[in-house]
């Protein structure tokens, strides 16, 4: 939320000026809701930026990337089969889920409402939703 010029600036130097410096991304998602009535522009805004200034991609390390299910799998032992992703972005936590081989559960509560699940343009099917 306190995003600036200088931050940016700070970060394209760092990226391309210091080698083996890695430019890592939390997630891409374009918008975010600080309010039921509100989008705001989300995390993937701010990595846009530094992409556009760096010419690099960033290593994305939360959903949809596979980084965190498999530390998980293996570090709990844990069975792909058995798990389920809940959440309420079809582009973020339900590609996550069938992307890793979970089961996938799609909460109508946030950010997708049932129109766009429904849309004709919608390419994404969550196993249920509610």
């Amino acid at each position: 939320r306190h995003v600036n010029y200088y931050k940016i600036q700070h970060a394209q130097l760092c990226i391309n000026e210091n080698p083996g410096c890695e430019f890592i991304a939390t997630n891409l998602d374009a918008v975010t809701h600080l309010t039921d009535a509100q989008e705001w522009a989300g995390n993937g805004s701010m990595v846009g930026a530094i992409k556009g200034c760096t010419g690099q991609e960033p290593t994305v390390v939360g959903k949809p990337s596979p980084l965190m299910i498999d530390y998980l799998e293996e570090k709990l032992n844990l069975d792909k089969s058995r798990i389920c992703m809940v959440g309420d972005r079809l582009d973020t936590d339900i590609v996550f889920g069938t992307d890793n081989g979970l089961k996938t559960v799609l909460v109508l509560s946030g950010v997708t409402t049932k129109d766009k699940l429904l849309s004709e343009d919608n390419k994404i099917t969550p196993d249920f939703f509610c």
